[in-house]
């Protein structure tokens, strides 16, 4: 329980500066390790849901073409399975001020800073939630369902995951496992973009090792969504910055929601023939924490793409190179991924 302690604080990617948050943090990692159990063993054993079986045969595969392919660590992850009995593993709780959109961060020797506390029970996060509001903060709690210890343990295959189609649980596990290959600490869109890189470009290469029709390049419905947010965080940020009054600018920022909604069912009417993927997330209530995970994952991902051809699409060469502009200073390291992202 003492390593397990000491690796939580230092690796979950959440933060808290009271001893009840970190034991929170310490027996939910517990528990979770406490319910692994090897897959060869579920798969040997004629009992086993054959549903079950099927899915946990298909993500072996993907394990072990990640590590014989991709070249990412070998090791035990995702060669175990827990069913903690819940739709998530977490509850990521995100903080911004009222009138600006940057998150309020948690930092950690190993992991560094990132934008968001992490809960093993959504009640808990719900608490934390509404002690942040009665400060006067914008918050938003989103549930989650696979995480990475960056290689400090063997991270199971959950049943949450399993919720997932096939081409989604095999992206997934090449995502979480280049999370253990290279982690940069204080740079989320960094290592979110590397890791997605990595997700895509291998999931190319396993759909043709198995002589399948690739991937769509893009989601196009998704893609549009994520711009369209990524455009009302821009007119609030442009808000913020202003001079008005905090009841004017209060006002200013509600309607800039309300925008935000009328040209969101304008574009699912127009582009989408009514498809309401994202209606739950539109119509719920929205803030400045609500904002914050859009972009991300996505932001160098053209400039990973360049940087893989560049060392001719060769995998170790290509981490050699991630982990050499990841020793750059912060700004020397922006640099560079804009020249990439022309490149690209």
């Amino acid at each position: 329980m003492r390593l397990v302690a000491a690796a939580v604080l230092g690796i979950l990617l959440t933060g808290c500066s009271t001893l009840d948050y970190y034991s929170q943090l310490a027996a939910g990692q517990w528990q979770l390790m406490q319910a692994r159990q090897p897959v060869q063993r579920l798969l040997d054993d004629p009992s086993s849901d054959p549903q079950l079986s099927r899915r946990l045969r298909l993500a072996q595969q993907a394990r072990d073409f990640a590590s014989d392919n991709l070249y990412l660590p070998d090791n035990r992850s995702y060669r175990l399975y827990a069913d903690i009995g819940r739709p998530f593993v977490v509850w990521n709780l995100f903080a911004t001020e009222e009138f600006d959109l940057e998150p309020k961060l948690h930092c950690f020797p190993i992991a560094g800073c990132v934008a968001y506390r992490g809960y093993y029970r959504e009640a808990r996060a719900r608490g934390g939630s509404a002690l942040l509001r009665e400060q006067g903060l914008d918050t938003y709690i989103g549930g989650v369902e696979a995480y990475s210890t960056l290689g400090w343990f063997d991270d199971p295959l959950l049943n949450t995951m399993l919720r997932w189609n096939d081409q989604r649980l095999v992206a997934v596990i090449f995502h979480e496992l280049a999370h253990q290959q290279y982690y940069l600490p204080g740079d989320t869109a960094f290592n979110e973009s590397f890791a997605t890189f990595v997700e895509r470009e291998g999931l190319r290469q396993w759909h043709a090792a198995r002589g399948e029709e690739p991937p769509a390049a893009d989601d196009r419905q998704r893609q549009q969504f994520i711009e369209l947010v990524l455009a009302s965080r821009e007119r609030l940020r442009q808000l913020y910055a202003g001079t008005l009054s905090a009841d004017a600018m209060r006002a200013a920022k509600q309607a800039e929601f309300d925008r935000l909604r009328r040209e969101y069912h304008a574009l699912r009417q127009r582009e989408w023939a009514g498809n309401g993927r994202y209606d739950a997330w539109i119509e719920s209530p929205l803030n400045n924490a609500k904002l914050l995970p859009f972009g991300l994952y996505d932001q160098w991902v053209p400039a990973f793409a360049a940087l893989f051809v560049r060392h001719g699409s060769d995998w170790p060469a290509f981490y050699a190179a991630v982990a050499t502009l990841g020793s750059l200073p912060p700004a020397q390291r922006q640099d560079e991924l804009q020249r990439l992202l022309k490149e690209g």
